[in-house]
């Protein structure tokens, strides 16, 4: 499973190995037991990914072999990568532009999965990502 978290100025993104169901089911107990608001609906989110990241390649290869549509990779430009996920959206209204994105490429959170395999490499793509923008923007 993959978890996006917007906030006002960034995002974070996780692999995790729980289920998506048990993670939305989990937050929602949560919810309930602290008596906040909790919006969940169908959504998508993107974000980018520098076009000459190594490994960029190995990804859209995989994509291409995936037929459930789940993600998507579009040119932005010579620099740039968008990578759109389709998954769920859960915040404290449905008008928020801070929350939590999920989805899952896989039924399984085993990693020997094709699908788990995606989501772990997309994860580790974005990590070196974030290390390049760091060693940017320290020099």
């Amino acid at each position: 499973m993959l978890k996006l978290t917007y906030t006002q100025n960034s995002f974070y993104l996780e692999c995790l190995s729980s289920s998506l169901e048990e993670w939305v089911a989990q937050r929602v107990i949560l919810a309930l037991r602290v008596g906040q608001y909790l919006s969940v609906e169908p959504s998508t989110a993107s974000f980018l990914l520098p076009a000459d990241l190594p490994g960029l390649e190995v990804l859209k290869a995989e994509v291409k072999r995936d037929d459930r549509e789940i993600i998507a990779l579009c040119t932005c430009d010579s620099e740039y990568i968008e990578v759109t996920l389709r998954g769920s959206w859960l915040s404290h209204s449905s008008e928020d532009a801070e929350g939590v994105f999920v989805t899952t490429m896989s039924d399984s959170p085993n990693y020997d999965s094709f699908a788990s395999r995606t989501e772990f490499f997309l994860h580790k793509l974005w990590q070196e990502a974030q290390k390049i923008s760091a060693s940017v923007i320290s020099e």
